[in-house]
């Protein structure tokens, strides 16, 4: 460098008041690449008492530049390794043809249709009138996380305190974070199938093997602990529950947990990380055991929870992990160099939320209220259909169908409905009903739809989707 622009050396000139912004550009010359020492540099200029200092380089074609190598466009082993997620790139697809003027029925995003609640969002406007707006705490501010520990002792049965708990922008951030933390190369990761999609990419990412576990629609998509114990090894590390579940809807009894718990009692490196997300949204008779509070699971057990859906605040992208303190601490670590602290508006908005009361009070029941119509309506209406098959759900605002009956018919003007994607892709051509495909989870036979929708537009999507299959059945 000392050679490439020698002719282009210059110091700060002191004039004492007169001209205190001076800009030195040289000292950005080392940003630029392999410069020809020759090329002209235009220095400084000087009007009356103000000194102005300009350098340009004038980059003239060469053919000097004519061997130069190609880029390297190669990536990590990690990225290429990771398959990108199905249910975000659908409903990009979906929105892109709504702006588009396509009246498309978006069915695939997991996201309440409901508002934000007023005293939440209020919550968030204050904490900005307030001037609440600058970085807070790497692990979230210690009211949140009071908290979030306040709330995890009267709803969930397990006592944390706040350096045992680490604040996200997002449940998904404290997932990933989570596995990054515990799992080493080689190391196994356990996960029944249906499954969340990123779980097995945060796997992979991790430099750790996704272990997928089947379970069946006629046992509610629940893990069989006998299948579960058969494959656990000296590599397994972690196992990951979620319930109630995305994209089945089903919820872990307390008494199959428990069977879970002894099996992972048994293997001393086997940790469980347990997704919470959809907790509140569960339909009576059904009930919520958080696995940590199962007796000896408390020191094993990562419990991963937010705020998106209970509370309808799927844009303030605020989640939490809560844990023994050493895997926390080593979660607070990766936080740390990846995002630092979540945003302080939506932490108090999250206090508000937490204040609304047991499982978010009237306000969050109402919404649950409205979820179950929804699922009553789709589950009576679906099961009147031919060659479908339903596992009902107990929680969340989906329904996983067995659609694999129409596979292997053919479409006019589409082709043969092949598997799951083809089918999403035939239902969005001809119903534009936009749903994700049952591959994304791991089970191929079925589809994913999000009942997070109001009942007109259900009603709608569901003509829209009977009318699409008919000459499929008809065939």
């Amino acid at each position: 460098m000392a050679n490439m622009l020698h002719n282009a050396s210059i110091s700060r000139i002191p004039l004492g008041n007169q001209c205190p912004n001076i800009v030195d550009s040289v000292s950005r010359c080392c940003a630029f690449p392999s410069i020809s020492s020759d090329l002209p540099v235009i220095r400084s200029l000087q009007k009356g008492k103000h000194v102005e200092l300009r350098k340009t380089i004038v980059l003239a074609k060469s053919n000097k530049f004519d061997d130069t190598e190609e880029v390297d466009v190669s990536l990590s082993p990690r990225v290429n390794a990771v398959k990108p997620s199905k249910t975000v790139a659908i409903s990009d697809h979906a929105t892109a043809l709504l702006q588009a003027g396509v009246p498309v029925i978006r069915l695939a995003a997991g996201e309440p249709d409901f508002d934000t609640p007023p005293v939440i969002a209020e919550a968030g406007m204050n904490a900005i009138r307030e001037g609440y707006t600058r970085y807070t705490p790497n692990a979230g501010t210690l009211e949140l996380r009071q908290a979030i520990c306040h709330k995890l002792k009267e709803e969930n049965g397990i006592t944390y305190t706040p350096d045992q708990v680490v604040v996200s922008n997002g449940a998904k951030q404290s997932v990933i974070q989570a596995v990054l933390a515990v799992c080493s190369p080689g190391d196994e990761v356990i996960i029944p199938a249906p499954f969340y999609v990123s779980y097995p990419e945060m796997a992979r990412l991790a430099d750790a093997t996704p272990v997928i576990l089947p379970t069946n629609i006629s046992e509610n998509f629940l893990l069989d602990p006998k299948l579960l114990e058969s494959n656990l090894t000296e590599r397994s590390r972690l196992l990951i529950l979620c319930s109630p579940s995305n994209p089945t809807g089903s919820v872990y009894p307390k008494t199959l947990l428990e069977e879970i718990a002894q099996i992972v009692a048994k293997h001393p490196r086997l940790l469980v990380l347990c997704d919470e997300i959809y907790e509140h949204i569960i339909y009576a008779p059904a009930t919520h055991t958080s696995f940590a509070s199962l007796p000896g699971m408390w020191d094993r057990t990562l419990t991963v929870n937010g705020f998106s859906k209970t509370f309808a605040m799927t844009g303030w992208r605020l989640g939490y992990v809560a844990g023994p303190k050493h895997f926390i601490t080593a979660c607070g670590k990766i936080q740390s160099q990846f995002t630092s602290g979540a945003s302080s508006i939506s932490q108090k908005a999250a206090v508000a939320a937490l204040g609304l009361g047991y499982a978010g009070g009237e306000v969050v029941s109402s919404m649950v209220k409205a979820f179950r119509e929804r699922r009553d309506f789709l589950i009576r209406s679906f099961g009147e259909m031919e060659g479908v098959k339903i596992s009902e759900p107990q929680g969340a605002f989906y329904l996983f169908i067995d659609f694999s009956s129409y596979y292997g018919r053919e479409a006019e003007g589409f082709g043969t409905i092949e598997n799951s994607d083809s089918l999403c892709r035939y239902l969005l051509d001809k119903g534009l009903v936009a749903v994700v495909p049952g591959s994304a989870f791991g089970d191929d036979s079925c589809i994913r739809i999000s009942y997070a929708a109001s009942l007109p537009t259900l009603e709608a999507a569901l003509e829209r989707i009977k009318k699409a299959l008919f000459p499929l059945t008809s065939a």
